[in-house]
């Protein structure tokens, strides 16, 4: 994995949305970016048992690495709210349930934080946006890890159009807008998954001697 010879990378990640953030930060670089789908991935998800997104990275790059026989990437993000005391955190994406499509599972997680800080002062809202990342090789052991974070705090209604999740009600205060405000690229810049994958990238570069 070294030299003038691209490397292929499986985005181990059923979200597309999280497949486009990386392929976007990814494909800027020496590396080809393969979804499960695209690497040919039928069958189950390891079973995510961490309790830091550290653990969680690391579970699904190694499962999927192995079984794959493939170089992989995963990510386990989320969303932390002081007030909450750091929930959802590694509950993010099912916070409010498994059952639905990807959009139902959204808007129930969402209806579920607007309930949480409902009457919260705005200066008790603070919160925060973590992603941690794990490259495994085909062997299924950890080759990197990266970890980026962004502030912000949480809103009553929602605003924008782009971007998923929690997106629509996490204000960056520092612009003015949420995240769902931003364009994808403008998101890229400043976004935690975006924070952690070029922290990966100059890993990759300067400390791993692979050609990113």
């Amino acid at each position: 994995m070294s030299g003038a010879e691209a490397v292929t990378i499986v985005v181990a990640t059923g979200n597309p949305h999280k497949v486009a953030e990386m392929r976007a930060v990814l494909e800027s670089l020496t590396v080809r970016v393969q979804s499960l789908d695209e690497a040919g991935y039928r069958g189950a998800e390891p079973a995510e048992t961490g309790e830091r997104f550290e653990e969680n990275a690391a579970i699904k790059a190694r499962a999927y690495a192995q079984a794959l026989g493939t170089t992989v990437l995963a990510d386990d993000s989320g969303l932390e709210v002081d007030f909450l005391n750091g929930a959802p955190g590694v509950h993010s994406a099912h916070w409010a349930g498994d059952e639905g499509s990807r959009a139902e599972r959204d808007a129930r997680n969402n209806a579920k934080l607007r309930a949480a800080v409902r009457g919260v002062p705005s200066d008790l809202r603070s919160a925060r946006f973590v992603c941690a990342l794990c490259l495994a090789s085909a062997d299924g052991s950890t080759l990197l890890e990266a970890r980026g974070e962004v502030e912000g705090v949480i809103i009553d209604e929602p605003r924008g159009e782009h971007g998923f999740g929690y997106d629509p009600y996490f204000l960056l205060q520092e612009l003015g807008r949420t995240s769902a405000e931003l364009a994808p690229a403008e998101k890229n810049e400043i976004s935690h998954r975006g924070r952690a994958l070029r922290h990966l990238a100059y890993l990759m570069r300067h400390k791993h001697g692979l050609d990113a």
